[in-house]
Order: C-alpha cells, then structure tokens, then sequence
C-alpha cells in the first residue's frame, strides 16, 4: 500500500499501474537499524533563511524517533550541508549554479548549525556534506558498514531533495530504507507529497511514526551495534 496522498495524480488508477509494473513490495527490517537524520540544520528548518521553512514538527517528530533509538542502543548520524568560501563562491558544484540560493550554506555559519532542538550527543556523528545525497562523497556508507546496521530509517529535509537522494543511495548501497513520513518535511506540500509516493513505490517503506518507534522498540539492545 502507497503513502497516502491527495489530489487527482494519485488515484486508483495510479495505483493499479504501479502494482502492474511490480512496485511497493515491503522491504526487510533488520535487526540493527540506524538513524540518518539528513540536514534538519537551521537553514532548513527555520522560516527566517530564505532556504528555510518550518519544520517545528518535523523536528519534533525526529527527537521522538532518536530518543526510541537511545533506548536500543542504535546509532544516530546526522548531516548537515556547508560550503567554504572558495567553493561557496566558485563553480566548483553545478548544484549550485542550479540552486545558487544554497550558497549561503557557509561554514561557520548558523545557517549550517543543527537545530538546537534536536536530542544530539557527543558521540553521534555529524557528516558534513556538499550535495543532495548524504552518500554523494561522504564516508557514510563505510560507517553504517562498521555500525553493523542492516536497515536505515531516514528523517530529514527536504523530501524532494536531499531526503529522497540519501533514500535512492541508501537502497543502491544494500539497506533496506524506512521512511517515517513526520519526521520529513519541505518547502511545499506538492512536493513532499510526491515524493513521498515515489519513495514508497519504489526505495523504501514510509511509515507511521508509531510504527517507527514500536519497531525500534521491539529490538533487544544487545542485537545492535554499539
């Protein structure tokens, strides 16, 4: 069953077309999830910046999922989008001739700076990161590979963006993806809703928030890594 979306595109029709091509099949839950918690910085999640919108209960939502995560053990790993001057300024990204409004993404600036509501610790890693994918050359893929995890739960923002390129490289790199739908946010609502769609057919099941945490309840903390 498909994220549930409004509006005329995504109607029994749809529907039918997409079970006939042999999409939406539920994927596996493992027993070592982790928390990928993609760019909920400042610059996202507050309306002030012109990249920004808010995403109060989209935070909110995501503190929940990371403190049913502490309670197992699982590992948490943020990102956070952030430039130097040099590549702020130059042609170095073509993403950011595409989007040049992301280059105020400075480092060192509060724009770049996790939001000060979520449940972060010391010991949760922080990759810093240049294009949509959290993936796209990072070291995460190596560090979920030594966590031990086999299944990742993604939040973040945006949906249509850096949301939805993490889910697509998650998948292409071996983990199964869950998706809770309140613990993602963007700057739209049309967006957001068809990607939401997109990814349930195709990368990774969205899910209820409940069922993220009732998932993660249901693991012993000693079947994950450390």
């Amino acid at each position: 069953m498909y994220a549930t979306l409004p509006g005329p595109m995504y109607d029994e029709k749809t529907e039918h077309t997409y079970d006939r091509a042999g999409f939406g099949a539920p994927v596996r839950r493992g027993q070592r999830p982790a928390i990928l918690v993609v760019d909920l910085s400042r610059g996202f999640t507050e309306p002030q910046w012109p990249t920004g919108a808010d995403l109060t209960d989209v935070v909110a939502a995501t503190a929940r999922l990371v403190e049913a995560a502490r309670r197992i053990a699982a590992p948490v790993i943020y990102t956070t989008i952030a430039y130097d001057p040099a590549e702020a300024d130059g042609h170095a990204y073509a993403w950011l001739d595409k989007a040049p409004g992301l280059r105020v993404l400075r480092s060192g600036s509060e724009l770049v700076d996790l939001d000060p509501r979520l449940p972060r610790e010391d010991r949760d890693p922080v990759i810093v990161k240049k294009g949509a994918s959290a993936f796209f050359g990072t070291h995460l893929a190596a560090t979920l590979t030594s966590l031990g995890a086999d299944t990742v739960v993604v939040c973040g923002a945006t949906t249509s963006g850096c949301v939805r390129a993490s889910v697509v490289d998650a998948v292409q790199s071996g983990f199964p993806v869950l998706v809770p739908r309140e613990c993602v946010g963007d700057r739209a609502q049309g967006p957001h809703d068809a990607n939401l769609f997109d990814i349930d057919a195709k990368y990774g099941d969205v899910i209820d928030l409940d069922d993220a945490v009732q998932y993660l309840g249901g693991l012993a903390p000693a079947e994950v890594a450390s």
